[in-house]
């Protein structure tokens, strides 16, 4: 590693089981924030901080796994018990990392998130990478929009998990317009581990139980799926499978209520011998793996139906799992995950969220030793590397990229690295076909701009650049009242005076979210792009019109003299009558400013309008 950089104003604190002596050229900070914790959990000692380390020191492993991800160094061999083996490696593993520590046991507390972004921007971090956030809230509610605008102003780049909310509309949540929001995609790395049920079918499931371990199969067993009174025996809850009724045979437990990994423990302690966890309605065809405590396959909501109607079928259901260990490379990806928050922004509709996908199902990235590969207390069993999903674990994706562009080009603002991010990012997997979410092509709430492409970002050749100044105006046309602003900037403002000052202003966000207001049919907005390529740089205008929509953009071409120099162009969208009222109230489409002498340059803004209802 390089030495640690000279602006670099931070600290390694010391606690429980971790020392100053833990840092180095790497591991160059860590910190811990406990007051609001403790406070809130009436805790008053460390004794009640049960299966916690009061240090930086991770004792659940989410903050080991998003860190490696986003900067982790080349690790060769790495595997999770066999399965997924190759070289691990974050997405910027020359960075430095400094470590906030936030979340215990109960949860991570405002107070706590708060304290620990304003150390991070005193001691002088790049980027931010947030692996937080529920459902949405006002922004001037909302603890991470608050202190990532501080970090923004001093040109640090925030990036936030989108939420696991999905597909649920308007679920997504860090939604202001400073942060990058992350949602998650697939990876076309599947983990078989296949039923073959007593008729001779089969249903395809997926896991990360070793199975090397069991032969690759098991034998076939007795099939048992409880369905008993109101004690959740469906759901496989602790204390609700009789030992008589599940001993040495394979149970179904339905996915919902308790954990994952968990159904696996309570299978095993009361006597059966594998699981076959079956996804409902609400989960689909989601398929995020683990890696149980005894043999186990995840199935489909499609598979699980087939699974019910063999079990109905015959008085003695058999069945066997048989264990593919790891395939790469036949199923199509990126696809949207199943789990990802979903756009439309609840509290500002008029900035397209989420901005960007990244890989966040089946992740396998470092692992603490104090904690089994499952997650589960009872798991005895130790790994370097683990599997989880999640927005967490696409959000490091994005904030390890980000941080190799600010390497690149360190003097580039926060949105000009996320316009790059934005602007470059793939709609077509890895076959060329549309991103897909679920059965059908994925839509402009489920993927914002697209799939990050790393190996586009760094030479954009464009870029939206906004400075902090432009949010707060922002923030105005969104009717925000002076208090909640400063509650927002700390600053003491006047709408009335901005909005006098920028009539007819829009951010200038690298994606465009135009909303017709009840008899409203003609929208004008402005956008301005500077120029981070060659010089004497010409761009020609492509735009495929949402449906409904007639868009004309003027100037139709861009001609750059020098870099750095910035042109402005406008956005004319004039709805037909009838549309949004009838037949439908959103559409989508996309505007794309493709170099005329590298064609395969292209900036590309995805456009979304939306008709608001008649009151």
């Amino acid at each position: 590693m390089l030495p640690i950089p000279k602006k670099w104003k931070g600290t390694c604190q010391e606690g429980q089981d971790f020392n100053s002596s833990s840092c180095n050229r790497k591991l160059i900070g860590a910190r811990f924030f406990h007051i609001g914790h403790m406070v809130a959990s009436k805790a008053t000692t460390t004794l009640d901080l049960m299966d916690e380390y009061l240090s930086p020191r991770d004792s659940q492993g989410h903050g080991t796994h998003t860190a490696s991800t986003a900067g982790g160094a080349p690790v060769p061999m790495a595997n999770v018990l066999g399965n997924g083996a190759g070289e691990a490696r974050g997405m910027a593993p020359g960075a430095h990392i400094a470590i906030y520590k936030v979340c215990w046991s109960s949860g991570c507390y405002s107070s706590d998130i708060l304290a620990a972004m304003d150390a991070a921007i005193r001691d002088g971090v790049d980027v931010l990478s947030l692996s937080l956030g529920g459902f949405p809230v006002p922004l001037y509610e909302d603890t991470i929009a608050i202190g990532s605008f501080r970090a923004m102003e001093h040109g640090m780049s925030v990036v936030c998990a989108a939420g696991n909310n999905g597909p649920i509309q308007s679920s997504v949540a860090n939604e202001a317009p400073w942060i990058s929001t992350i949602g998650a995609s697939t990876l076309d790395r599947k983990f078989p581990a296949i039923i073959q049920l007593g008729n001779g079918k089969y249903v395809y499931g997926e896991s990360l139980y070793p199975g090397k371990q069991v032969h690759n199969s098991q034998k076939i067993l007795e099939l048992v799926y409880l369905t008993d009174g109101d004690n959740g025996s469906e759901f496989c809850l602790r204390g609700s499978l009789p030992k008589s009724k599940v001993h040495g045979k394979i149970v179904v437990c339905n996915r919902g209520i308790n954990g994952r990994a968990e159904k696996g423990q309570v299978v095993k302690e009361s006597g059966g011998v594998a699981m076959i966890l079956a996804n409902t309605a609400v989960n689909l065809e989601e398929d995020s793996v683990d890696v149980h405590v005894l043999p186990a396959t995840l199935i489909g909501f499609d598979e699980s139906i087939q699974l019910q109607n063999y079990i109905n079928s015959t008085r003695k259901p058999t069945a066997r799992i048989i264990f593919g260990g790891t395939v790469i490379g036949k199923s199509r990806a990126p696809a949207v995950a199943q789990f990802s928050s979903r756009g439309p922004s609840f509290t500002d509709p008029s900035i397209l969220k989420p901005d960007l996908i990244a890989p966040g199902v089946n992740i396998i990235a470092a692992w603490p030793q104090n904690i089994g590969p499952s997650g589960l207390p009872e798991d005895t069993r130790r790994v370097n590397f683990t599997v989880l999903s999640g927005t967490s674990m696409a959000c490091p994706h994005a904030s390890g990229i980000a941080a190799l562009i600010h390497s690149i080009h360190p003097k580039w603002t926060p949105a000009a690295i996320r316009s790059a991010l934005m602007t470059t990012a793939d709609t077509t997997d890895h076959k060329g076909k549309p991103i897909m979410d679920g059965d059908t092509p994925a839509g402009i709430f489920a993927i914002g701009a697209g799939h990050v492409n790393p190996g586009k970002a760094d030479d954009p050749g464009l870029v939206y650049d906004i400075q902090a100044n432009d949010y707060i105006t922002h923030l105005c046309t969104l009717g925000y009242k002076s208090f909640e602003i400063f509650s927002i900037t700390h600053k003491n403002v006047s709408c009335h005076d901005i909005l006098q000052k920028n009539r007819g202003f829009s951010l200038n966000y690298p994606s465009i979210s135009v909303i017709f207001k009840a008899g409203k049919t003609r929208k004008m907005i402005t956008r301005r792009v500077t120029n981070v390529g060659s010089s004497n740089s010409v761009y020609s205008v492509n735009v495929v019109a949402p449906e409904g929509v007639k868009v004309r953009v003027k100037p139709r071409r861009l001609i750059f003299k020098r870099v750095n120099q910035s042109l402005s162009y406008r956005i004319w969208f004039i709805s037909r009558k009838g549309i949004g009222t009838q037949r439908r109230n959103f559409a989508e489409g996309h505007l794309m400013w493709i170099n005329s002498r590298n064609k395969e340059q292209k900036v590309r803004s995805p456009i979304s309008v939306a008709w608001a209802a008649k009151k």
